[in-house]
């Protein structure tokens, strides 16, 4: 069943085509706006996803040869995430499949993160756990089958993708700071200064990053503007040591708890080379597979959204007009 996925859920406005688990296109526009706020502004997004989701999806569509007439459903991403910005692709989601009662396919966006090891060239079945960390989230889903997942561990406070961005604004790295500072970090000494690895003696599985960016703020107080200038890249090294150790820790942890198959990552901040050295290195000495989704389905696009919606239940017009979209938490 050939589908027309669209995901809004933050700064990225994306649509993709998918037939299985084959990818026919895939478009993301990114909003490059935010970088002179430090962060996404989701009023600014709301206003950027409504000039860009026509063209966006007309794309999709011209590139996947199928075109409009080729769909027989149309799936969306219906949360968590910026309320507007969600809204925007619900809406034009509806806009598209109602005057052809095409079926609408709800998805949420860490279901779309945990389905995107679902398509080619590689796809995996459950079970399998996956580490899921991104700008809003970071959790331990166990896939025991293709119903869904179970929260094994998740975050208390902050997401680890969020922790890294605040960590860059601090070194003045600009925004999104991800890329910037892996950049930074490889000529730093990562024992230069001690961060702290928050829930290292927890014996749970949920994370936690509030502390960490509160001793990157009072450090970089501490050293001043020339230090923090001069230490720049030890500090980011460190950082992002901090941040990985824990995300692997937890991982292994939830190995020692439960015997698991495969290992998957998910979410922008799986994309962080660090990070999937890290994982790679343990399920090689645990002599699990790992399964490593390319980086452009790991930050957020409309791919994985359709590959979640084979795993959810669509709706049938007209009951799906009502629909809406939920910023946080799971809808009944």
């Amino acid at each position: 069943m050939p589908l027309l996925a669209i995901e809004t859920s933050c700064d990225d406005t994306c649509a993709a085509v998918l037939e299985g688990p084959e990818i026919l296109s895939s478009v993301i526009s990114s909003q490059g706006i935010h970088e002179r706020y430090g962060g996404v502004v989701p009023e600014i997004a709301s206003r950027h996803h409504l000039e860009l989701i026509r063209p966006v999806i007309e794309q999709a569509l011209d590139q996947s040869g199928l075109g409009l007439d080729g769909i027989d459903a149309v799936a969306v991403t219906a949360g968590p995430g910026l309320i507007g910005a969600l809204l925007v692709g619900l809406s034009a989601a509806k806009a598209i499949a109602a005057p052809r009662r095409l079926p609408l396919i709800p998805t949420d966006h860490l279901n779309g993160h945990v389905a995107a090891n679902d398509l080619a060239p590689d796809p995996i079945e459950p079970p399998f756990l996956c580490l899921v960390a991104s700008g809003g989230h970071t959790l331990l889903a166990g896939v025991r089958d293709e119903s869904g997942f179970e929260i094994l561990g998740e975050t208390l406070d902050d997401a680890a993708g969020e922790a890294i961005d605040k960590g860059a604004r601090q070194l003045g790295l600009g925004f999104p700071g991800g890329p910037a500072l892996e950049r930074l970090a490889r000529d730093g000494d990562p024992a230069a200064f001690e961060f702290p690895v928050a829930m290292s003696r927890d014996p749970g599985l949920d994370f936690s990053f509030s502390g960490l960016k509160t001793a990157m703020v009072y450090l970089c107080r501490e050293l001043g503007r020339e230090g923090v200038e001069r230490h720049r890249a030890d500090l980011a090294s460190g950082y992002q040591a901090a941040i990985v150790g824990q995300l692997v820790s937890k991982l292994g942890r939830a190995l020692d708890r439960e015997t698991w198959p495969v290992v998957a990552l998910g979410g922008g901040v799986a994309a962080n080379g660090p990070l999937r050295e890290a994982v790679s290195g343990l399920c090689a000495e645990r002599d699990i597979r790992l399964k490593l989704v390319p980086i452009s389905l790991c930050t957020d696009n409309a791919a994985m959204i359709g590959a979640a919606a084979y795993r959810s239940e669509a709706i049938a017009w007209p009951d799906y007009l009502g629909f809406d979209a939920f910023a946080t938490g799971a809808r009944a």
